[in-house]
């Protein structure tokens, strides 16, 4: 289906929706919002348009580095895949290489590109550090993502300052205590 007939059909949507809820899609404040809900909505889940492989664009560069690369405090928004309502927080990436780097950028666009999809916070943990692992062939690889959830602030049992923490290890970061130690420590240097 192209770009132009997944926003109309979204919009039709986004408008009975707008008048099931008992308001008026015709008045002069709701008149365009089904069609900018739309493209929010296209934009929020851009990921699901988006390889791997063209994000990183080939950055990945030779190094005799074997100490650990940490990229932290990397701004995530997603939404939940239960309420579609966002989960906002940060994402923490470290890997040990062998033998390559990625460019720094590339772990923020890796971020962005499963973000940009209805998750749940586990899963994308989890596929961000599995895909950095793919694309580094690192030795080992960590990922921490501490974000608020709007659907448990907003709604149900409505708690503020509720934080949820995942972490996902692989390889030398999962079988190597004073490894994983050392990401947890970098993670929790505050600068």
């Amino acid at each position: 289906m192209s770009n132009e007939k997944v926003q109309t059909v979204l919009a039709e949507n986004y408008r009975t929706i707008i008048a099931s809820l008992g308001e008026d899609p015709n008045r002069e404040g709701l008149l365009d919002t089904p069609k900018r809900a739309a493209k929010a909505m296209q934009f929020l889940t851009q990921g699901y348009h988006q390889e791997l492989e063209s994000i990183v664009n080939g950055a990945i560069f030779e190094s005799d580095n074997e100490e650990m690369v940490l990229v932290k405090n990397i701004e995530l928004y997603s939404l939940c895949e239960h309420h579609l309502l966002p989960f906002i927080g940060k994402c923490h990436v470290a890997y040990l290489p062998a033998g390559k780097v990625i460019g720094l950028s590339k772990i923020a666009r890796v971020v962005d590109m499963f973000a940009r999809r209805l998750q749940i916070q586990e899963n994308l943990t989890s596929q961000i550090a599995k895909a950095v692992e793919s694309v580094t062939g690192a030795r080992g690889v960590g990922v921490i993502i501490e974000a608020k959830h709007m659907c448990m602030m907003m709604r149900g049992v409505e708690k503020q300052n509720s934080v949820m923490s995942t972490s996902v290890m692989l390889g030398d970061m999962r079988k190597s205590q004073a490894t994983r130690q050392e990401f947890l420590t970098l993670v929790n240097h505050h600068n």
